[in-house]
């Protein structure tokens, strides 16, 4: 019987089939940005699934990210992202699973590496980091992070590429000259680059097209 679709946006690729992404949204929520991005992966040719981690809450003011940030639970939100990898997992295509998470979303990205290794191949994240051991994962990794970020420090930054790269795990990360935190959100008009975003997204699908056949 197949697996259920959990809270979240599914986009299909025209050819009704792809290799399967995960997406984990930042603190703002499941919002239209999040949707696009998910419709641009199925127009690239990927099967995207972003999973709702507040359940039909979104916001697009600091205040309120925070607020529904705090109050979100890590074990829910863990058990949440595994019933989106299994929903997913139905449809991995050749090169199994990648996730992608931005902020919030790319510590629980990285934490699904470690524990889901049979099924993670392929990691990008954006602005945000993990520490600790990552023994176990069987991923390669891709990271965007901004020049300048006052909610991610570049100290956090390297100190997670050293474990990943004591855990022989491929690594590249790309820090964006004159940007800040939220360059790739075309919402985030005050922080949006547009080069920047442009040069991240390609990034994304070579690396993508690329890990599918490792």
């Amino acid at each position: 019987m197949p697996y259920a679709q959990p809270d979240g946006y599914l986009a299909i690729p025209p050819t009704g089939k792809g290799r399967s992404v995960l997406v984990l949204h930042a603190w703002w929520g499941l919002n239209d940005t999040m949707k696009t991005f998910c419709t641009r992966l199925a127009e690239s040719g990927f099967v995207a699934f972003a999973a709702d981690l507040y359940h039909g809450k979104v916001t697009d003011t600091l205040a309120g990210a925070e607020t529904l940030s705090n109050a979100l639970d890590a074990n829910q939100a863990r058990a949440d992202i595994a019933d989106a990898a299994r929903f997913l997992n139905e449809r991995a295509g050749q090169g199994g699973l990648a996730v992608i998470g931005f902020s919030l979303g790319a510590y629980f990205a990285l934490d699904l590496s470690v524990a889901d290794p049979e099924h993670i191949r392929s990691v990008v994240i954006f602005y945000g980091t993990r520490s600790g051991d990552y023994s176990s994962s069987r991923a390669a990794y891709l990271g965007h992070f901004a020049e300048t970020d006052a909610f991610e420090p570049q100290s956090d930054v390297d100190k997670m590429e050293l474990d990943l790269r004591r855990a022989d795990r491929p690594v590249s990360f790309h820090r964006s000259s004159g940007t800040g935190h939220w360059f790739f959100d075309h919402d985030r008009r005050h922080a949006f680059n547009q080069a920047a975003a442009s040069l991240a997204w390609d990034r994304i699908l070579a690396f993508l097209r690329h890990s599918s056949t490792l």
